[in-house]
């Protein structure tokens, strides 16, 4: 369902919860759609459970099954600000497991169950925040893949899945699922070969048609699994193996450069020189093309010191905004 048919479905159930039956051509007119489309979400609320009775006859729709009333979400301030905010965070700005309309929809859910005072308050809060960083672009797992990963690593299952990597080459894998974790924006899953041997990181958009098998395994004592996903990623061979010097503090590189993307130390301070100290940045890229404005957008003064193809494109982005604060204004 698209987030406006959830919001349909939703009212819909508003309606039903308030007694009595509902005529199709009265829900259709409150609701704004068709009389088809109204038994389309009528279908959509028997498919979560919801018993609705089609009552037959001159006066004859829809009614809820007699006692039935979703109970209220008794949730205090706190907690419902928790959850939407979880799910405001993981809509704008954490690794997806799913799409941002089943996001809006679940978040949609919660607040249609809340007392009218608090959603109110939360709504506004929804309407007006926003996050200043956003993930890197990256597909989400899928929700059935996720889940059943879950309950395999928590039941010491071993998996077959299919799997495509980065080069675009399919496989078939059997795996010890030992851990998933959740980084930079993405899903990974930890595990080893089934006879226990090199430890392996898969990304969890890659993977496909998970079956559970039988038997079981015991997890290495002291594994950690978000440590293994990232020591793995700081080890992975990339295109470009970018270094540099830049003049100025550790803080304010994280703030155009995060830790998900580069790799940031002091350089050993000069005695004589008053001004900030270097920061060594280390990056691993496939592309190089973005590094140049991130470059400008510090305002430091810098030093590339590999690769020379980046000297280049940084020359080339020079000239253009040099080119640009020489044209004459068009609106002129």
């Amino acid at each position: 369902m698209t987030t406006s048919t959830t919001a349909r479905v939703l009212a819909l159930l508003e309606i039903l919860q308030g007694g009595g039956v509902r005529t199709v051509p009265e829900l259709a007119a409150r609701l704004g759609v068709d009389e088809r489309t109204v038994r389309r979400y009528v279908g959509h609320l028997l498919d979560l459970d919801i018993p609705v009775d089609a009552v037959r006859g001159r006066y004859g729709g829809y009614r809820l099954a007699p006692g039935y009333r979703m109970p209220p979400l008794m949730l205090t301030d706190e907690e419902a600000l928790a959850v939407l905010l979880g799910l405001l965070a993981g809509q704008r700005g954490g690794p997806g497991a799913a799409s941002a309309a089943a996001g809006e929809s679940a978040a949609a859910k919660v607040r249609r169950v809340l007392p009218v005072a608090l959603r109110q308050r939360l709504e506004a809060l929804l309407e007006t925040a926003d996050f200043t960083e956003r993930p890197r672009p990256a597909a989400p797992p899928e929700a059935a893949v996720l889940l059943e990963l879950a309950e395999a690593v928590r039941k010491r299952r071993p998996v077959a899945f299919a799997y495509t990597d980065r080069k675009g080459d399919g496989s078939a894998r059997t795996v010890l699922p030992y851990g998933l974790v959740a980084h930079s924006g993405r899903w990974y899953l930890t595990g080893a070969g089934r006879d226990g041997g090199e430890m392996r990181i898969f990304r969890l958009d890659r993977i496909a048609s998970v079956r559970v098998l039988s038997g079981s395994f015991e997890i290495p004592d002291g594994f950690d699994p978000a440590a293994t996903v990232l020591d793995h990623l700081a080890r992975t061979p990339w295109k470009h193996d970018v270094s540099l010097r830049v003049r100025g503090t550790v803080e304010h590189l994280h703030d155009h450069l995060p830790a998900g993307i580069a790799a940031l130390s002091h350089d050993e301070p000069d005695p004589s020189d008053d001004e900030p100290g270097w920061v060594r940045v280390r990056i691993r890229a496939e592309r190089l093309d973005w590094i140049p404005p991130v470059l400008a957008a510090l305002d430091r003064p810098f030093v590339i010191e590999r690769p020379a193809a980046l000297r280049d494109l940084v020359r080339a982005l020079a000239r253009r905004l040099g080119s640009y604060a020489d044209a004459d204004d068009p609106s002129r």
